[in-house]
């Protein structure tokens, strides 16, 4: 992508605006980050419309954890990645690409890899369960997502969001 096909926004952006390594759809994963040494997210109950599952797997580890919105802990991942956890792995490589993902949580799944080899991989070195005292955390952000739908499409900056500096911006 030349400059030339960056926004305004985009090019005084301290961060760089990266699109997906393929379209993906949010119906059943809606949150999926490689953020704190996990990759983490929000996965849609398959049973009822109202529940949503926070799943993690840890870097090295792959310590896994799953549970509800309500903390309360999932029925099938025991003792191994359950359905949420592998739709999770789906999403995130959908999002960022096999090899980000198997960087990030350090992989060695070979040359044609996917989220399945992945998921093989790291079944394979046997983790345990994590810690899932960040489900509250990722589950925050992801209603803090969530909030951002509901405004009016804009190209004005947020208000809350100002604090972050333009690359252009010189202290006084």
């Amino acid at each position: 992508m030349g400059d030339g096909a960056l926004s305004v926004w985009e090019k005084s952006s301290t961060v760089r605006v990266v699109p997906s390594a393929r379209p993906r759809k949010l119906a059943k994963v809606p949150f999926v980050e490689l953020a704190d040494g996990r990759l983490q997210g929000v996965v849609s109950s398959g049973s009822d419309i109202g529940r949503v599952y926070v799943s993690s797997v840890a870097a090295s580890s792959y310590a896994f954890s799953c549970s509800t919105n309500n903390n309360r802990p999932c029925g099938g991942a025991r003792g191994t990645f359950c359905n949420h956890i592998r739709a999770l792995l789906g999403e995130a490589v959908l999002q960022y690409g096999t090899e980000r993902v198997a960087r990030y949580l350090k992989v060695e799944a070979g040359d044609a890899a996917d989220a399945q080899a992945l998921a093989h991989a790291m079944t394979a070195a046997r983790p345990g369960a994590g810690d899932a005292s960040a489900a509250a955390q990722v589950f925050s952000r992801f209603l803090r997502q969530l909030s951002y739908l509901e405004l009016a499409p804009t190209t004005a900056p947020l208000p809350e969001m100002h604090w972050f500096p333009t690359t252009g911006a010189v202290a006084a």
